[in-house]
């Protein structure tokens, strides 16, 4: 609209007893509404936005978005204001169509990702893909916007009035293909209903978030959202065969009659991975397309990492690139910052690699992943979040002490809760660990055991540029740490 603003029917939303507004925003938080925004009013995991619905009228909100039992908490507010409401049944998802009619421009080529694991590497890697053809492309999630535009973002799966916003100005910056990560919280919470996606992918399926879902169930029910809900019957899904659930990701995408891209080992996979071979700086991957092989030589550590590739190879070819252009930019990629990266190498040739790795799966995973290309012993430096999902702690402890040589438990994000407790908890299942509370030390002193031929992994932080120690935030790179321990041990300091 010429004037800014648009009217509830351009976005899609009736009101009761039909009546209009002209609206100048959206907002979700009362504390940044203005005159003439429409308020949307939804579920929270503690309190129910419609306690901020008079907070917001009073600040100008000129319409309400909320359900049922928002209106009634608020009733007295919206009867005294006489402001029209609008009542869905599913707030967050209405919100989010909204958005996108409100922001209005999109990337021509959006693709997303979810999984409890290498959805950040995938989606980087398609992105990667993209760019070596000349595409201008981003990807979005936990790193923020990266790519041939660049963005924080505060949510792997921004909330969709941030998330619409992003989109829309990635696209005014000449921004024409977006890969994006689709967490479990954004895709329950319908942050990505409403972008226009042309293919999605599923990466696998391990224990995470227990704290705010109900249970394995509903945790994949989540990421099952994007198949049966998000992605379009026209989109194309790739999926991972090899990961227990991938069957049942599979029969979902066949039921809504989506094209299938499926990535794995089996003999039926259409991205079949036929064999890797491992060194110290990398691995060549043999693999197949429909039966004609390819290989590829890859400086990229850890088997999984064949996996992550193949998916975003096979999300690059569903936006429309052709193959044989896709698996030739295969050998520029790089490795995703914070994940499974170089981070410094000591003077004998020993490396410290640094992991995002968090969940017993993910530490596994990159344990077992390593270890081919370690000619010594492999050490680890791990722990576990607080105010988290408690389970996986003791699971955390039995993934290092099955796949570790020396283990050093220290403290992660230990929140609100008593770090030594968190540590103790994980001690239960590797009682031979050695404990180092101070992170920093657990560092140096991983890094001081390394001998020739041997690997650290300090996991769990991996991008992240501050540890979180009840409500403070201080400053804390895993990377940075590694470098002035090897500097420092190394007498490479000034």
């Amino acid at each position: 609209m010429t004037d800014g603003t648009k009217s509830l029917a351009d976005l899609g939303l009736t009101a009761q007893g039909g009546k209009e507004a002209r609206i100048t925003g959206l907002s979700v938080d009362s504390r940044k509404t203005e005159a003439g925004h429409l308020f949307a009013a939804v579920p929270g995991a503690k309190l129910h936005g419609a306690a901020f619905i008079a907070k917001a009228l009073g600040q100008g909100a000129a319409a309400i978005l909320t359900d049922r039992a928002g209106a009634a908490i608020a009733a007295d507010a919206l009867e005294a204001a006489d402001v029209p409401v609008i009542l869905a049944e599913d707030p967050r998802q209405t919100l989010a169509l909204a958005c996108a009619l409100w922001f209005g421009r999109q990337p021509q080529v959006c693709v997303a990702v979810t999984g409890t694991n290498g959805k950040t590497s995938v989606a980087s890697f398609t992105r990667q893909i993209w760019r070596a053809l000349g595409l201008d492309a981003v990807n979005l999630g936990t790193t923020g916007v990266e790519g041939a535009w660049e963005a924080p973002l505060s949510h792997t799966t921004p909330e969709p009035i941030t998330l619409h916003r992003t989109l829309a100005e990635a696209t005014r910056h000449g921004i024409t293909h977006a890969a994006m990560e689709a967490s479990s919280h954004g895709l329950d919470q319908r942050r990505l209903d409403g972008v226009a996606l042309n293919a999605a992918a599923f990466t696998n399926f391990t224990q995470d978030h227990l704290d705010y879902h109900e249970s394995f169930e509903a945790y994949f029910a989540a990421k099952a959202g994007l198949f049966d809900r998000v992605l379009p019957e026209d989109g194309t899904a790739v999926i991972n065969l090899d990961d227990s659930r991938g069957a049942d990701m599979l029969a979902i995408a066949e039921r809504r009659g989506q094209d299938v891209i499926t990535v794995g080992r089996r003999a039926d996979a259409a991205l079949r991975i036929v064999s890797q071979r491992y060194d110290a700086t990398g691995q060549d991957l043999r693999f197949e397309w429909n039966g004609t092989a390819q290989q590829v030589r890859m400086g990229l550590i850890g088997g999984f990492q064949a996996e992550n590739v193949l998916v975003a190879a096979g999300l690059a070819i569903a936006s429309g690139i052709e193959p044989r252009d896709v698996f030739a930019a295969l050998p520029k990629l790089v490795t995703v910052r914070g994940r499974m990266q170089l981070a410094a190498t000591r003077d004998t040739g020993a490396a410290v690699f640094v992991d995002y790795a968090h969940t017993p799966a993910a530490l596994e995973t990159a344990l077992r992943a390593l270890r081919p290309h370690v000619l010594g012993r492999l050490i680890v430096v791990y722990g576990a979040g607080g105010d988290r999902d408690r389970g996986k702690r003791p699971l955390m402890g039995e993934a290092a002490r099955d796949h570790a040589d020396v283990r050093i438990v220290t403290d992660d994000n230990p929140r609100s809760e008593d770090p030594a407790a968190i540590r103790s908890e994980i001690l239960k299942s590797d009682p031979d660990a050695i404990e180092v509370g101070d992170r920093a030390e657990a560092i140096l002193r991983g890094v001081d055991a390394l001998g020739a031929g041997d690997a650290l992994l300090i996991a769990g932080k991996g991008h992240e540029t501050g540890q979180t120690v009840g409500d403070t935030v201080y400053p804390f790179d895993d990377r940075e740490q590694a470098s002035v321990a090897v500097a420092a041990l190394d007498g490479r300091v000034a």
